[in-house]
């Protein structure tokens, strides 16, 4: 007789699978800057930061040597005057920065913005670095409707 090789199940085995931890979506901080200049950060990305804009100041830098903005650096600071403040808007928060990015080389009122907001230590505060990057538009779809207007003519003679 030939040995068998058998498979015995658990108590375990018989039960449901075990739902798996969520996992948690690592939660992406955005922006844009407006057609007139302005920083623009919505209400959801601010609930989100751990910062009291209405009440915070900002000292606002870029990278030194850099002639285009890449990314602007947001660091609170309560001791300097030569500091901005956000201002409450009916949903966001703006920061309103015309001349700076027309001098960092960021032409919003040709192109849109946007930017993704990263968190790091600077001198033992919390601050912000903003990435900026050009909306891409949506390509459009080829129209795949009805065609319109009159029929082409046709070439072909019959008599």
């Amino acid at each position: 007789m030939k040995a068998t090789s058998i498979h015995f199940f658990s108590p375990t085995d018989n039960q449901p699978p075990k739902a798996k931890a969520e996992k948690t979506a690592k939660l992406v901080l955005t922006g844009y800057i407006s057609a007139a200049g302005k920083l623009v950060l919505p209400a959801k990305t601010v609930a989100h930061l751990g910062v009291d804009l209405g009440n915070t100041s900002f000292k606002v830098g870029m990278d030194q040597g850099k002639r285009k903005a890449k990314s602007l650096y947001l660091v609170p600071n309560h001791t300097d005057a030569e500091t901005f403040t956000f201002e409450k808007a009916a949903k966001s928060y703006t920061l309103a920065l015309p001349l700076i990015l027309t001098k960092s080389g960021v032409d919003f009122a040709k192109t849109k913005y946007d930017f993704i907001i990263r968190l790091f230590e600077y001198e033992g505060t919390t601050a912000f670095e903003l990435k900026i990057a050009p909306q891409k538009a949506a390509a459009n779809a080829a129209y795949s409707g009805k065609p319109r207007g009159r029929k082409p003519k046709s070439n072909s003679v019959t008599e």
